[in-house]
């Protein structure tokens, strides 16, 4: 992403149909330590991309990975309404290349389109991601390579839902007759707290016995919370959610306790039953 020549040269080799724009540097705290490489890949990156499409005249249809993180401290619920408050290089970053998106669409005619994606999990997020960082610690306590996790800011609340059913979401942007910006999100927000109970609590340990709260994993700017609003999503897209909180939390544990050589089947208690309504 920080090199136009390479970028300019696979999309004119592969000429796709469709590009979603994924590569990012993604973790908030280290976009603290690295503001300077995360604007470029981030930021930098997208234009980069979006000129590449531009200048080869393409007929692509472009999706770009907004964050809910561009939000910042704009109470919630937060839609394609809301005003942006970025509070980290990620987040400023990730803004940059909303608005570029969207500027190519509207000055250039692109089919650019962004998903405004709150935070969604499953077992392949990276292990200093939070929600990952408590299931493969949950994983090691049981494993007994563990005694305690070493935790941030608990009290911080985020909108989690599933990556696969993000996914989805994505797909179904770029499959509209005309390219849009979408908020997509469960509408539920839940605390690190509840996240770290959750996946505690699906093993049948006391959370309060295992987690310490560390200043280390503090950042200097936070997000109090995200909670998105995604009824633009689910009218014209026809999206919703379809896999539970405690179903994804089971999920990663269950891959996170087989990679440290523990048997689920002793130790972890199934999701909680779906409400039918």
């Amino acid at each position: 992403m920080t090199d136009s020549g390479g970028l300019n040269r696979l999309v004119k080799t592969v000429r796709p149909d469709e590009i979603y724009n994924l590569a990012a540097q993604s973790h908030v705290q280290i976009s603290f330590d690295q503001p300077e490489y995360t604007s470029d890949a981030d930021g930098l990156g997208t234009t980069r991309l979006l000129e590449a499409i531009r200048t080869m005249g393409l007929p692509v249809r472009f999706y770009q990975a907004s964050t809910s993180e561009m939000f910042g401290m704009s109470a919630p619920p937060q839609s394609e309404a809301t005003p942006f408050r970025p509070r980290s290089p990620y987040a400023i970053a990730k803004l940059y290349a909303h608005w570029m998106t969207v500027n190519y669409r509207e000055a250039h005619g692109l089919f650019a389109c962004s998903g405004i994606l709150f935070n969604h999990e499953s077992p392949r997020r990276g292990e200093n991601f939070v929600t990952r960082k408590v299931t493969r610690g949950v994983a090691q306590i049981l494993a007994g390579k563990l005694d305690k996790l070493r935790m941030g800011n608990l009290d911080a609340k985020r909108d989690w839902g599933h990556a696969r059913d993000y996914v989805r979401a994505m797909w179904l942007i770029l499959q509209q007759e005309r390219p849009d910006d979408y908020v997509i999100a469960t509408g539920v927000s839940r605390s690190v707290s509840d996240f770290v109970a959750a996946a505690f609590s699906l093993v049948g340990l006391d959370w309060n016995k295992y987690v310490e709260v560390d200043e280390a994993y503090m950042r200097p700017a936070d997000v109090a919370e995200l909670r998105g609003d995604s009824s633009k999503a689910t009218k014209t897209l026809g999206w919703q959610p379809e896999i539970t909180f405690d179903e994804m939390v089971h999920e990663m544990l269950e891959y996170d306790l087989k990679l440290e050589g523990v048997d689920p089947s002793k130790h972890l208690r199934p999701p909680r039953a779906r409400v039918m309504r």
